[in-house]
Formats: C-alpha cells, sequence, structure tokens
C-alpha cells in the first residue's frame, strides 16, 4: 500500500470510528432522556435524587437505573405504566426485603393513576402468595405513602351485597380463570391435607381472588410478578399465566411482566419465569 493510499485509509477508518461513537452516544442520549422522561413522570420530586443520592459511591448505578430499567425496560410497549406499577408493587412486596423501593412504587402507582384502595388490594392478592408478614409490612408502607399525601382508603365494598358464600365465590372465580381446576385442587389434596383444599378455595380465591377492586388481568399481573419475583413458584406461574390468557391477556402482555422482573427480582428470577410461561404458552397451545 502506497503512503497516499495508507494515509486515505486512515482517515476513512477514523471517521468510521467517529461517526460509530457518534452513534454511540447519541444511543445512549435517547436511552438517558427517554428513562429520564418515565422517571420524572412517576416522580417529578424524587428524581434527581435517585442519581444524586449515588453520587457519592457508585454513579454508574444511578444511570443503569435510568437508562436500563426506566429507558430500556420500563418504556417498552406492550404493558402500560399503571399495569407496570402493579407488577412492581406486588414484586417488592413478596420479596419483603425493599421497604424504601416499595415506598416509591406506591407513590409511583398513585401518580400513575392507581387509587389506594387498588394499591391495596394489589397488596391483598399477593399476600396469597407471600404470607401476611410480606402483606402487613407492605401495608404499613402504604399507610406512610397514604398519609403524606393526604389520601384514604374508600373501603368500598369488594363483593356484591348478600353474596356471602365464600366457597361458592371461591369455585366462580377460580371457574373464570381455570374451568374445571376447583375440584382438580380439591382432589389434589384429599389424601394429604384435605383442609388446605378448603382454604385454598375459600381463602385465596373466595376472600381475595373474587375482590372487584381490580380487574382480572390486573389481579393475573399481581400473581404472576409475585410468583416470578419470589423464584420459587414455577408451578403456580404457569397456573396464573394460564389464568391470564384466559382473563384476555396477551402472550406479549405476560412476557413484558415477567421482563420487568429482571430489574426487580434479578435476571435469574426473570429467565425462570420465561422458561414457566414458555411451557404455558406451549400447553396452551400457543
Amino acid at each position: 500500500m502506497t503512503r497516499i493510499a495508507l494515509l486515505v485509509a486512515t482517515a476513512i477508518l477514523a471517521q468510521a470510528l467517529t461517526a460509530t461513537a457518534t452513534m454511540g452516544e447519541t444511543a445512549m442520549n435517547e436511552r438517558h432522556a427517554r428513562g429520564w422522561q418515565a422517571l420524572a413522570a412517576l416522580a417529578p420530586e424524587k428524581a434527581q435524587a435517585v442519581q444524586d443520592g449515588l453520587a457519592d459511591i457508585a454513579p454508574d448505578m444511578g444511570r443503569f437505573i435510568i437508562e436500563f430499567a426506566y429507558g430500556d425496560v420500563f418504556t417498552r410497549p406492550g404493558l402500560d405504566p399503571a399495569s407496570r406499577q402493579i407488577g412492581t408493587i406486588a414484586a417488592l412486596t413478596a420479596l419483603g426485603n425493599a421497604a424504601p423501593q416499595l415506598r416509591f412504587h406506591i407513590e409511583g402507582g398513585l401518580a400513575a393513576g392507581l387509587t389506594p384502595d387498588q394499591i391495596v388490594d394489589v397488596v391483598y392478592v399477593t399476600t396469597v402468595f407471600a404470607g401476611f408478614p410480606a402483606g402487613l409490612n407492605a401495608l404499613a408502607v402504604a399507610r406512610t405513602v397514604f398519609a403524606e399525601k393526604r389520601l384514604a382508603v374508600s373501603h368500598a365494598p369488594a363483593h356484591a351485597p348478600g353474596d356471602d358464600d365464600r366457597r361458592a365465590r371461591g369455585l366462580t372465580s377460580l371457574a373464570a380463570t381455570s374451568q374445571n381446576a376447583g375440584q382438580h385442587v380439591l382432589d389434589s389434596l384429599a389424601d394429604i391435607a384435605p383442609d388446605m383444599a378448603g382454604f385454598i378455595l375459600d381463602f385465596s380465591y373466595g376472600d381475595v381472588i373474587s375482590r372487584t377492586i381490580l380487574t382480572p388481568a390486573q389481579k393475573e399481573i399481581a400473581m404472576v410478578a409475585a410468583a416470578t419475583a419470589r423464584g420459587t413458584m414455577s408451578p403456580q406461574l404457569k397456573v396464573h399465566a394460564k389464568a391470564a390468557l384466559a382473563v384476555g391477556m396477551t402472550r406479549q402482555q405476560l412476557v413484558e411482566v415477567v421482563i420487568q422482573m429482571a430489574v426487580y427480582a434479578g435476571f435469574p428470577a426473570a429467565l425462570n419465569g420465561l422458561a414457566a410461561l414458555r411451557e404455558a404458552f406451549a400447553e396452551a397451545g400457543m
């Protein structure tokens, strides 16, 4: 190669590298702007604090939160902000170890249009999956947020007047999502703990899942998110993935719920959740 040709090739390579760097920087700036806009819409008074609070020890963590959690994940199409907050509140309640973040997302849920009653019902549904201590701790966080914002839970009736038969409510609620699964639940536990089957039908479905504060799809989002975040509930996750399809959710919406769990419960939990979804979709003939 002649000296002139070498100089030309070097110049072309330099231009290409500069263009690539510029494109990368532009993409990064777009991710940051997109994430910042989404975060500020949920928490206008605290968005800057997310970055400032980490500046002294891990400034890149603040950038990861804005660019990945919000710029890459939260702004994906397929779920509206309120639905994403339902999944996040359920996951953080189920994990039970992130009270500050739960508080932030309860505030974010309100900003996204959820009512105090709906947030409390997300906690009720998650309690079925994570237990009463997790539910009680989440309600303590919610109480603080509501008090600071001078909001109150309306305590609107969650069941129709006169609808007092818990077993009937439970069977109806279960049948709406899982067809003939009610009898299967009873039969599967008859040999070891028949009362557990009754608890599932009467309490889990009759008292909680049959409540009408949340839509059927919103309840399934909470249950899929909680089961994914806990990481030990693949059979239950498959059941509720199929139930979500039965109440009108799409395959992509369910995938979005589980992808979001990578932010709050980690990539292994999300990957395991996606494996369970794959099995559920195959069993559902999708």
